[in-house]
């Protein structure tokens, strides 16, 4: 059986590290069109996690800083791609490319641009394989938000005979709908683990809040949700997309100053459960708005395993039926890196992989920029 191989890397919003996937796209099993033979997860080191963070915001000497974790986070993917070879005993003369994404640092699509820090020609070098990066610029120039990307992949793999969403929860939450007669839809709902990561690590020692157990010995804060359910985003209509640009420390720590004018002290708990209904109900809201009538809804991604928040969500779409990508046979913390390896196939094949019905812009476009090995 001839095998076509494919390697994808993805580190996102949430700045957790780096997922790569090898991916066989050789005779299609189950009706998908592919299937992950090895995967790797490669945590950011401290310090460069550290400098990924503050590079968010306007900050000193940005140039250089940005220059050289460029360098590092190119360093860190070729780690990642000659783990996954290695796991998958493949050499890289095997395999037709890998996609990597970069790093996000800033998103301004009203600006017509988007920026993801990346040393593509760096990989080429030490791994010695073809790589295709710079997936988003070209939608923006052709007057889309370059994001979310993954919805055409997410067609290829998850659509069928019935009408269904996927939702992805990473740093932001965005969704694709897959009716069975019609155009696919996507677009960035709000926050996903963005605020949750920021506030747990905060107050507790760790990351996140694995499987939302503190913010299960929390309250929701009716106010305080209110305060923060107004944020202008939640109303806009697509095509849109977002980022820390916009949720990050200062926006949440502004809500709760706002909410604060009740004189009501709100317990860090309280604050992690509302958090939690927030991003399940900002998710929840613009599927009853724009994808009523899809049945089922799947979940990817890092927040696929917060259990509180998939309760959360299921009690917010109840009757539809939620479950995650992995109860589909699909790893939810697979997907967005197999995204990007089919996304890097396409580039290669010449292929337009953007969704005007998802980005705005003006027409379907091929994605991605190749440095051949």
């Amino acid at each position: 059986m001839r095998r076509e191989l494919y390697v994808g890397v993805m580190s996102g919003t949430s700045l957790d590290g780096i997922d790569a996937v090898l991916v066989d796209f050789g005779p299609a099993i189950a009706g998908r069109p592919c299937r992950v033979i090895a995967a790797s997860v490669i945590p950011f080191s401290p310090m460069l996690r550290s400098e990924l963070m503050q590079l968010q915001q306007p900050g000193e000497d940005e140039l250089a800083r940005s220059a050289r974790a460029a360098n590092a986070l190119a360093d860190a993917y070729a780690n990642a791609i000659v783990d996954v070879l290695n796991r998958g005993s493949v050499a890289p003369d095997d395999i037709e490319a890998a996609g990597v994404h970069g790093q996000t640092v800033r998103h301004r699509p009203e600006e017509s641009w988007t920026l993801q820090l990346n040393n593509a020609a760096r990989i080429a070098e030490r791994c010695g394989v073809t790589v295709v990066a710079d997936f988003r610029s070209r939608d923006v120039a052709a007057g889309g938000q370059g994001a979310p990307l993954v919805p055409a992949f997410h067609a290829a793999m998850f659509g069928g005979n019935a009408h269904r969403v996927v939702v992805n929860i990473g740093g932001i939450a965005n969704l694709t709908d897959l009716p069975i007669d019609g155009a696919v839809r996507g677009f960035d709902t709000g926050p996903g683990n963005v605020l949750l990561d920021l506030w747990y690590s905060q107050h507790r020692e760790g990351a996140y809040d694995r499987d939302g157990a503190w913010a299960r010995q929390g309250r929701v804060d009716p106010r305080l949700l209110r305060v923060m359910r107004a944020e202008p985003y939640f109303s806009r209509s697509p095509p849109k997309s977002t980022g820390r640009d916009l949720f990050n420390g200062p926006w949440l720590q502004a809500r709760l100053a706002e909410a604060a004018g009740d004189g009501i002290a709100r317990a860090p708990a309280d604050v992690q459960a509302t958090l939690v209904a927030l991003t399940a109900g900002a998710i929840a809201e613009a599927i009853r708005t724009h994808c009523a009538a899809a049945a089922e809804v799947l979940v990817c991604g890092g927040g696929a395993y917060n259990a509180a928040l998939l309760d959360a969500l299921s009690a917010e779409l109840a009757p539809r039926h939620v479950a995650t990508t992995t109860a589909r046979g699909v790893a939810a913390e697979h997907v967005e890196a197999m995204a990007f390896a089919w996304l890097a196939r396409e580039s290669l094949a010449g292929r337009e992989s953007s969704l005007p019905e998802v980005t705005g812009a003006r027409a379907a476009r091929v994605l991605g920029a190749v440095y051949h090995r």
